[in-house]
């Protein structure tokens, strides 16, 4: 999997700061941020956004990615773009399993049913419904600063499936990187306090994890 950061908005702790200090009517923007954020109205962070380039996410994954509605995401089309030779993701679980060789050739032979399909002058965009969800995709993905924290709180829990949180994981390290005003105290709940889950995994991250 590979996770880029694009673009994202000049100065945006700055600008962050200008909308706190303007809903209290300070002049001290970022001590209008902090607290904003202690308080929980996190509504100022929307004015700053981040856009990501994603390459070699499952569809298995991208059906949870888009579950944040927040976002605007634009993914590589399986109706117009032709699959060939990719590299299905196959989770660790399976690979390290006894069911591994089966999975494989199963894979296989689907794939390989698809391009005989398509070969046949069956439609990509029909051909496409006997592709499994190993299959990966691209996509350019833009969230503001308020959701992908909501976003990191979430899908960096230990508790989340292992590849969006691979995913988030990296997004995070780069928002940090960018941005550690806005960034700096972001993921799952347990790195600042107690497990927000029902269950706690009772293996706490911590902010270091982000911070290479």
């Amino acid at each position: 999997m590979k996770v880029e950061l694009i673009a994202y908005t000049p100065t945006a702790s700055g600008i962050c700061c200008d909308a706190a200090a303007v809903c209290t009517n300070s002049k001290n923007g970022y001590h209008s941020l902090q607290q904003s954020l202690a308080s929980g109205h996190e509504s100022v962070l929307e004015h700053a956004v981040f856009t990501f380039r994603v390459e070699g996410l499952s569809r298995a994954a991208l059906a949870q990615l888009t579950r944040h509605r927040l976002a605007s995401f634009s993914v590589q089309s399986q109706r117009y773009v032709r699959i060939r030779g990719v590299d299905l993701i196959i989770p660790e679980s399976i690979r390290n399993s006894d069911f591994y060789m089966e999975a494989g050739s199963l894979l296989e032979d689907v794939m390989n049913l698809y391009q005989r399909m398509v070969d046949a002058g069956i439609p990509a965009e029909d051909a496409r419904y006997v592709t499994p969800q190993a299959v990966p995709t691209a996509l350019i993905m833009t969230m503001n600063a308020r959701e992908l924290r909501h976003f990191f709180s979430l899908r960096c829990c230990n508790r989340a499936q292992w590849e969006i949180r691979k995913m988030a994981d990296e997004m995070l390290k780069l928002c940090k990187q960018t941005d550690p005003e806005l960034f700096g105290n972001a993921g799952p709940g347990c790195i600042s306090g107690k497990c927000p889950e029902k269950k706690s995994c009772g293996m706490p991250r911590q902010k270091k994890e982000w911070d290479s």
